[in-house]
């Protein structure tokens, strides 16, 4: 048997308050100016002030940088990198959701490693260990704070490079669901089926272990049961809560089961166009695994029990595709784009796209083989 091995922050913090530790967790871990990665609105928000006081309560400098953009460039890895030289600091908080996790991790490669971001594209590239790095999370999706995962765009060939890299894990994760009360609907639901597309991936993964296997179906339940309440009252904070917890569980099942073509598809949509990463892949997902499901139909008949289906009596093949129907109810439900082409989508792009999809490290571990050919009909299908 191949040797299985499983990564996640050494601490992690999940609960209401939990972020007013972050200075202390930060002293904890030898940060004395700390480099705070965030987006432009929760600048605007109040959100990063109230972080950087937390840190200098607790008698550390900290330094702003808003400039993570949705779908994060090579260009916000940069400026990031810029003011961490400019302002010689020493340590990172990321603070958001996605994208401001991977401009962070981006920017503490540099910071590390010297070079390029474009140099760590791959698996393992990197060869120092990270600055300490502690990523307080805004969504409940992605999971990017406690992952090895960085997705970076590349500008000059609009394609999202993968970057798989152990020592990008954050040292440190915080989860609190008072910071997410505020997240809008549309995020809300496009983040959490991002965390439902992580799960399911994980679990029919080549990779799939007894560990990623419990983690993808408490994930699944968790999400289909509470993302809809999440998604109709933000102020519901039992339902921000689980969904915190859900989309933990999704990242400790795909950062170490790895994703397959949803995510592989869904990087190309991001690069190509800058659309939102959650709607992409929710929108791929049912017809991903539509494909998928001849590969290993048992496991997506149990996906489809972990999303509340009755499979009573029914044949494995028959159960299998109760998860499909689920997928998509689930989200019909949370107010998802039927199809692509509502996202602006061109036809006249899918075989460069499917081209670049075959080369993302994603697809590695998807359970069924692709040709170009049926990459491309998975785009059409998902128009």
């Amino acid at each position: 048997m191949a040797v299985s091995a499983y990564f996640i922050p050494t601490v992690n913090l999940i609960g209401a308050g939990c972020v007013n530790e972050v200075g202390s967790r930060m002293k904890i871990l030898g940060g004395n100016k700390v480099l705070v990665v965030t987006d432009a609105g929760l600048v605007k928000m109040g959100v990063a002030d109230k972080i950087k006081s937390i840190l200098e309560n607790t008698g550390l400098q900290a330094v702003v940088f808003g400039g993570a953009e949705p779908n994060p460039t090579d260009h916000n890895v940069d400026a990031g990198f810029n003011v961490w030289q400019e302002e010689k600091c020493d340590a990172i908080v990321s603070l958001g959701g996605g994208s401001s996790h991977d401009c962070a991790k981006g920017i503490g490669l540099l910071a590390a490693n010297g070079g390029k971001i474009h140099d760590y594209e791959g698996v393992d590239r990197s060869s120092n260990p990270m600055v300490p790095f502690i990523a307080v999370n805004t969504t409940a999706g992605t999971a990017s704070e406690m992952t090895r995962f960085c997705i970076i765009t590349d500008t000059s060939r609009k394609v999202k490079m993968a970057i798989v890299d152990w020592r990008v894990t954050p040292a440190l994760s915080i989860n609190d669901p008072e910071l997410m009360a505020g997240m809008p609907p549309a995020l809300t639901a496009a983040t959490g089926m991002d965390a439902l597309t992580h799960a399911i991936e994980a679990y029919v993964s080549i990779a799939a272990t007894p560990l990623t296997d419990s983690a993808a179906l408490m994930a699944i339940q968790l999400i289909s049961k509470y993302l809809p309440a999440a998604v109709a009252n933000g102020t519901n904070m039992l339902a921000r809560e689980k969904m915190a917890y859900a989309q933990f569980l999704g990242g400790m099942a795909f950062n170490n089961a790895s994703l397959g073509y949803v995510h592989a598809m869904a990087h190309q949509l991001g690069g190509f166009y800058n659309l939102p990463h959650g709607v992409c892949n929710a929108i791929l997902l049912p017809h991903v695994e539509q494909f998928n499901l001849i590969a290993c139909a048992d496991r997506f008949r149990d996906i489809a029990i972990a999303m509340g289906e009755n499979v009573e009596g029914l044949s494995v093949n028959e159960a299998a595709q109760k998860s499909i129907e689920a997928i998509k109810k689930l989200s019909v439900s949370v107010g998802i784009p039927s199809g692509l082409a509502a996202l602006g989508v061109k036809e006249e792009d899918f075989e460069i796209m499917a081209v670049n999809a075959k080369k993302d490290a994603c697809q590695l571990t998807n359970p069924r083989l692709a040709t170009l050919q049926e990459v491309i009909q998975i785009f059409k299908n998902a128009m």
